[in-house]
């Protein structure tokens, strides 16, 4: 019985540890920019003990900034309400790395939002947009269905994430490790962390480690300016267009 009791004690000290509270959920569309910028630029916006987490081999290889832009459709709370506005459109640099204890993780080094509600967002670092337009047009003809997006978020403060890509729709896959759990930190102030659980339906349009067919018709990007002007100076290379035709994430905070 003693035996017994202690294991009890022992599980629900770890579920404890683990202990999480649900922020919201968020139905997005996205499309990510695998890049590699220059190292010592990223270095720099790294915290004390966490370090870059670049991947030798694979569709991610030699990226170590991610460029995301996001549709988020709907956001909702716990009680299913919406939150902020509801919805929103933002672009956000994404850096993997490794964190103090050597785990995986998410680095956001910062965004622009057209949210009124969402500056400075969770991670302490989201601007304003001053300028902001979002185009999305598709088009099929019985054999083909051609997207096109264009999106412009530009900060006050001379910040800004722009894209321009037309591309031919292809079938995505669903990642067999849908709904795994992903940690994101701040770069500005390391408390602030969010978990992450998503569901997604990926689309790689091209990719230059792997060399999938390429659907991507054209094409053209800036990210610079501000405090994002070392890290994209013109030097920055594109890796992959990835296509997110859909994702479910819950947001959490760890207890």
């Amino acid at each position: 019985m003693k035996a017994l009791l202690g294991v009890l004690l022992g599980a629900v000290a770890v579920l404890g540890a683990g202990a999480q509270t649900l922020v919201e959920n968020a139905a997005e569309t996205r499309f990510q920019m695998d890049l590699q910028v220059p190292a010592a630029a990223l270095k720099a916006m790294l915290p004390e003990g966490f370090t870059s987490n670049v991947a030798a081999s694979g569709p991610a290889k030699d990226c170590n900034v991610r460029l995301i832009f996001v549709d988020r459709v709907t956001v909702n709370g716990p009680d299913g309400k919406p939150v902020g506005n509801g919805a929103s459109h933002f672009a956000y640099l994404v850096a993997p790395v490794k964190d103090t204890a050597g785990a995986n993780a998410q680095l956001v080094l910062g965004g622009i939002t057209d949210d009124s509600l969402g500056t400075p967002g969770p991670f302490g670092n989201f601007l304003g947009a001053k300028t902001v337009s979002v185009k999305k047009t598709s088009s099929a003809d019985g054999t083909a269905t051609m997207d096109t997006q264009d999106w412009v978020l530009e900060a006050a403060s001379g910040e800004h994430l722009e894209l321009h890509v037309e591309y031919e729709r292809g079938v995505g896959n669903r990642p067999v490790s849908a709904g795994a759990e992903q940690k994101y930190y701040s770069a500005k102030d390391v408390s602030m962390v969010q978990l992450a659980k998503q569901e997604q339906v990926l689309d790689i349009l091209r990719n230059v480690t792997t060399n999938p067919k390429d659907r991507v018709r054209k094409f053209s990007m800036k990210c610079g300016g501000g405090s994002y002007a070392k890290l994209c100076d013109g030097t920055e290379k594109p890796l992959s267009w990835d296509n997110i035709l859909w994702i479910n994430r819950s947001l959490s905070k760890p207890q």
